[in-house]
């Protein structure tokens, strides 16, 4: 079998779960987390006994250890994997427990993530954020040397040096988070229901220049939870099983900015037209797929400019193109490439991206109610650093 081929439908996601979404200060990111986990074994027809491994992203800063976890539920675990709550590490994470069950390390590995960004108030930027000092100032490629101390500003940065390479405007990236918001309007979850005009997006102060507002995502409390095990296993769940069919791992290097495409200049990019290679698609390889066969795109979407930077990583258009592209509805439901179909960060909730995930499993189930992409049956999960997975039903 083709090395792209050995893990294409070997292994599936059986059941999701989120808890609530909004303002808890009380509450913690474990109580989130066991909310959303409860769930997702209530959607897979699961006992906890079945699970035997842990895949979490409720570490540093804003939740517990994969151990405590694991204490708490009175779990058994046999595979563990932990990384830090960020939307870096959800297409990494969902990868490390589809391999670990496909190598037999665990029957079923829970994906969990827990934010309770109002409890950790003031931490993330502040003199105790740790993880910052020891990412030279930032967890998102921020640098205080050069005054730029929030998240937004990496992402500001980019689209910055994007409008002025390529002649793109606020009011064409205002298309974004117009479309999000329409999405969530469908979503009885989403914390952002109110419809967003493009006088109110572009009336709004701005967080970082030129990102306004509405550019930048909600800052809320919430969990989510995806449940992984074999393709076989999957078949006898209470739901329809969801295929992993295709993945690729994140990017790094000097061409790479965590918030911009590869090519813009940033950093220690080069500053070239980049289109993506064979290598940079290799996702839709594994997947048996062409990217003419994906019905619907899911990105993380902290910030507005990452989903133009998403589309152009992939090749749904041309470097440079996006901004023009995402205009007339193309990205809202019933257009030609529905994206973040729940609202995404920008007006859902911020859980990290995995609200995203969840969201594609409910897609292809055909659960989505009137947000519903008719007859979906291949959707992506990709981001602007260049990871992805693919999914089918």
């Amino acid at each position: 079998m083709p090395e792209t081929m050995t893990m294409r439908d070997t292994t599936a996601i059986v059941g999701v779960g989120v808890s609530r979404f909004g303002r808890f200060p009380d509450e913690s990111p474990l109580k989130l987390a066991v909310e959303a986990f409860k769930a997702a074994l209530a959607d897979a027809g699961l006992g906890r006994d079945e699970v035997d491994g842990v895949a979490i992203n409720i570490g540093w800063p804003l939740g517990v250890d994969y151990d405590r976890f694991a204490e708490a539920l009175g779990l058994d675990l046999r595979f563990a994997d932990q990384t830090w709550t960020h939307g870096r590490f959800v297409g990494p994470t969902l990868q490390h427990a589809a391999m670990a069950v496909a190598a037999g390390l665990a029957r079923c590995v829970a994906c969990v993530c827990g934010v309770s960004f109002h409890q950790q108030r003031g931490l993330l930027g502040g003199p105790a954020d740790v993880e910052g000092t020891r990412e030279e100032g930032g967890t998102h490629e921020e640098n205080p040397v050069y005054g730029m101390t929030a998240p937004a500003a990496g992402a500001a940065l980019s689209a910055q040096r994007y409008f002025a390479l390529y002649g793109a405007t606020s009011r064409q990236l205002a298309a974004v988070p117009l479309a999000f918001r329409k999405h969530a309007a469908l979503n009885p979850q989403a914390i952002m229901r109110t419809p967003l005009t493009l006088e109110e997006h572009q009336a709004s102060r701005y967080i970082v220049e030129p990102l306004h507002l509405y550019d930048c995502c909600l800052v809320s409390d919430g969990a989510a939870c995806v449940l992984v095990t074999t393709a076989e296993r999957a078949r006898d769940g209470r739901k329809p099983p969801v295929l992993v069919a295709g993945m690729q791992g994140m990017r790094a290097g000097r061409d790479e900015f965590l918030f911009a495409p590869r090519g813009l200049g940033i950093h220690q990019q080069r500053h070239v037209r980049h289109t993506p290679s064979a290598e940079d698609l290799l996702v839709y390889r594994m997947a048996g797929i062409s990217r003419d066969d994906v019905d619907g795109l899911y990105t993380y979407d902290a910030f507005s400019p990452l989903v133009l930077f998403t589309l152009e990583r992939f090749g749904f258009c041309g470097p440079g193109e996006a901004a023009a592209w995402v205009q007339d509805g193309r990205i809202e439901l019933g257009g030609e490439l529905p994206m973040n179909t729940s609202g995404g960060l920008l007006s859902e909730a911020h859980v990290s991206g995995w609200n995203s995930v969840v969201e594609i499993v409910r897609q292809l189930r055909g659960e989505a109610g009137p947000r519903q992409i008719a007859d979906a049956r291949v959707l992506q999960w990709g981001t602007c650093w260049g990871d992805s997975l693919v999914f089918r039903r």
